[in-house]
């Protein structure tokens, strides 16, 4: 084995693969950014790893597709850890997912909110969102300043790269003493957001315009806490997005753990994980067995548990999972236009016209990403243009697909959304070229995930829910996904999939080997 390799992005990955040290072999279940980030890890530290996917592309819930011209996006709107200052970063390189000549987009006005005439504006510069929010409502003019005062404290508090206990690393990875103390520091802040939902947050503001748009950043179910964070995140040059999406990302890291010399074998779903006198022996595709040392597990976790080994995993942890996680779901509709939008906000948010319907659930609210701004994503003076609407329709859509109704629905829903476009915009107006739908059922066949949900809502109180990266009950099993860590997201994604390999050097002796 080559001990140094180079990533295509110009980033150069230093390791050394020790010559007593036994390679095992290691079976990923699932391509997504969780399973690439463990296979590259565990090869890295002299693994020999195949991925398992069951779809023919990588990616997972990070995914984006084309239909006829048009690319959309389907599995970032913004990337925590995007900005070479936090600590998160240095794993996106790590895994060759940034770095190099990988631009990120980090653009000022980030969304809008039009309502009765009048818009309001999420701007990342924060002194320009205090301005902006005074200027629209003088008489909240206390918990304006309140408000930008304390996400400039959230923008101190950044996701730390720790080691486990235990775990030989090449590189020691530790929180700072100067981030444990910006965290103490902004510890009552947090306390008393994380207390409160979004929801029962906006009624310190008298301005209903406010109101709304504060409301509809995260949603109102969410902990105030959590909408801190994200403003916060914009608000200190994190969350951006990378040049490519979420297609170019996986790409990156998909290559680069090839170029490792790992192995995806792509149109393979794994049916369950062998498991014999009380440890993983492999998986299971079809009839086929496939022998491995040890097994890391990148499905949604709150399914796999109990969909990939039978009996089913019933620890205290899993209970907890089960009772505890709220899922995140969400329709996605995205539109081929034939109409140059750039002169169009990239995220707007407004009112429609007349009802909308997604699911059996009134959406007060639709928002609109508007990928004129990017190259690529359509034809010459085309536009891509996606919504993602929040709400636990899947019982509705599964009623439809038992009826024999889905697809018409599914029509039924684009052909709504496209009024409702071209009533706000009449640039739009029969200009529509092409149009899909993505339900939680669609999310639920290519994830496995629970009721084909992507994150897990994170609601009132300070409860970052933390579940293990291993059973006690197998050996040689090992979990990695979003769903360990609440809300989950990508950064978890990545970061789980880097904890899972340090408890298997741990668990065999072997050095983690993780560093740029």
């Amino acid at each position: 084995m080559n001990p140094e390799l180079s990533c295509p992005e110009g980033n150069r990955f230093v390791y050394t693969v020790q010559e007593d040290t036994i390679i095992k072999k290691v079976a990923v279940i699932g391509a997504g950014i969780s399973g690439l980030s463990a296979g590259i890890y565990a090869r890295q530290s002299g693994f020999d790893v195949t991925i398992y996917e069951s779809d023919s592309l990588p990616g997972g819930a990070s995914v984006s597709w084309k239909r006829k011209g048009y690319l959309f996006e389907g599995g970032m709107h913004w990337l925590t850890g995007s900005s070479a200052q936090t600590p998160l970063n240095r794993l996106w390189r790590e895994v060759g997912a940034l770095g190099g000549n990988v631009t990120v987009h980090n653009r000022d006005l980030f969304q809008v909110f039009d309502w009765n005439g009048r818009t309001a504006c999420l701007y990342r510069d924060l002194e320009k969102l205090r301005l902006h929010f005074l200027e629209l409502s003088p008489e909240d003019a206390k918990v304006i300043n309140r408000l930008c005062t304390d996400i400039r404290k959230f923008t101190k508090i950044s996701m730390p790269v720790t080691d486990i206990n235990g775990v030989q690393a090449k590189y020691k990875s530790s929180v700072p003493l100067q981030i444990l103390l910006e965290m103490l520091a902004a510890l009552p802040c947090m306390l008393v957001y994380f207390n409160q939902t979004v929801g029962e947050y906006i009624k310190r503001f008298k301005s209903p315009l406010l109101q709304m748009m504060i409301k509809n950043i995260v949603g109102p179910d969410y902990s105030a806490g959590a909408l801190l964070f994200t403003i916060a995140t914009l608000a200190s040059g994190d969350g951006g997005y990378p040049e490519g999406g979420s297609v170019g990302m996986v790409n990156r890291m998909a290559d680069y753990f090839e170029h490792l010399g790992g192995k995806i074998m792509y149109n393979r779903a794994v049916g369950c994980v062998s498991v014999c006198d009380g440890a993983a022996t492999g998986v299971r595709i079809g009839n086929e067995t496939i022998p491995a040392d040890a097994v890391i597990v990148t499905r949604d976790t709150l399914s796999a548990v109990d969909t990939l080994f039978s009996p089913p995993i019933e620890e205290p942890w899993t209970k907890r999972m089960h009772k505890n996680v709220v899922p995140l779901l969400n329709t996605f509709i995205c539109a081929g236009v034939e109409a140059d939008l750039s002169g169009l906000p990239e995220r707007i948010q407004f009112v429609p016209e007349h009802p909308f319907v997604c699911g059996g659930i009134l959406q007060p609210i639709v928002m609109v990403c508007n990928y004129a701004g990017y190259d690529g994503y359509a034809p010459d003076g085309c536009t891509a243009v996606t919504s993602c609407i929040i709400g636990d329709s899947y019982d509705f859509w599964k009623i439809c697909r038992e009826n024999g109704t889905y697809k018409a629905e599914k029509e039924k829903l684009a052909k709504a959304f496209i009024q409702i476009l071209a009533e706000k915009y009449p640039q739009t107006a029969g200009k529509v070229a092409v149009w899909d739908v993505a339900t939680p059922l669609t999310y639920e066949r290519y994830l496995g995930s629970f009721r084909g949900s992507w994150m897990t809502v994170l609601g009132k109180g300070l409860k970052y829910e933390s579940y293990p990266s291993k059973p006690k009950s197998i050996k040689n099993v090992y979990f990695a996904s979003q769903r360990l860590r609440s809300p989950g997201g990508l950064p978890i994604a990545v970061s789980s999939g880097r904890r899972a390999v340090q408890y298997l050097c741990r668990d065999t002796g072997s050095v983690f080997q993780g560093d740029i």
